[in-house]
């Protein structure tokens, strides 16, 4: 795998900063890319290549993957698109601002990203498109439906490519994990803050009871929670099998969510998700 190449984005910490140092275990040359410069600075410290990407800017990502082009001699084996952030409250609740802001982070930037790296692998012959994508692109749950709806539309978009890239050398797979270990819960904290009039809602008792607490105390890992080395797992199949698959469960709830979506009408379905 030494001369095999990887571009991982949202890095920093969790399920990115997991992926580039197991990678890099395997003998990947991994390019571990972050929208800080200052994380960016820590990774390199650690050894890492670490490209400046930040999906809300496209010259960061047409710069980023320019600088690992140079680096390999113009190719790359595999992109693992990964950075994401939520931004809770009730759709009701939601400006559209805070919408169009999230789909730029979660999925445009995403797509940006895909598509410069495609011509590259079709010209080298072969490579790996893995989204990180979540249980909840397929099932939603109350207060997250701008994290849900980015998610749903990376399903939809993935999918299609995916059909579209049959005749091609590349290979496109989801990841979708249930509860693990990061920092999405404190990195929502200031989207919601910036974007969501809770004090003004006509739900203020709920987000009082129930979304504020979830969402400003530490209340130690959820249940079912694993660790991010479970979604590198899926990553290292997803980019050394020879058939990868086109989507991978990670964690007890996603398998569970995926077969109640199977079986369950709808209304019985949305009895459970309301229910937390």
């Amino acid at each position: 795998m030494a001369d095999r190449s990887i571009l991982i984005t949202g890095c920093s910490s969790g399920i990115g900063y997991c992926a580039v140092v197991g990678m890099r275990a395997r003998g990947w040359r991994v390019f571990a890319a972050c929208r800080k410069p200052d994380d960016c600075a820590r990774l390199k410290a650690e050894g890492f290549e670490s490209p400046l990407i930040d999906y809300t800017d496209e010259a960061t990502i047409n710069a980023g993957l320019a600088e690992v082009l140079e680096a390999t001699g113009g190719t790359l084996d595999a992109l693992f698109n990964n950075g994401a952030h939520g931004t809770p409250g009730a759709v009701e609740d939601l400006p559209t601002d805070a919408l169009r802001a999230i789909f730029e982070a979660n999925f445009f930037g995403w797509h940006h990203l895909t598509r410069a790296a495609i011509p590259v692998m079709r010209q080298q012959g072969h490579g790996r498109i893995i989204q990180c994508s979540s249980v909840l692109g397929f099932i939603t749950l109350p207060w997250r439906g701008a994290y849900n709806a980015t998610k749903y539309a990376l399903e939809g978009l993935t999918d299609t490519l995916r059909l579209e890239m049959r005749d091609t050398p590349i290979h496109v797979s989801l990841i979708e994990p249930g509860p693990v270990t990061s920092k999405i819960r404190q990195n929502s904290i200031p989207h919601f803050e910036r974007w969501v009039d809770w004090r003004g809602s006509a739900r203020r008792a709920e987000y009082e009871s129930g979304l504020n607490t979830r969402l400003y105390e530490d209340r130690g890992p959820d249940r079912f929670e694993l660790p991010a080395t479970a979604v590198l797992e899926k990553l290292i199949h997803a980019c050394e099998a020879p058939r990868p698959q086109p989507r991978y469960y990670v964690t007890t709830p996603t398998h569970i969510m995926g077969a109640l979506r199977r079986v369950l009408p709808t209304r019985a379905l949305d009895w459970v998700l309301s229910r937390g």
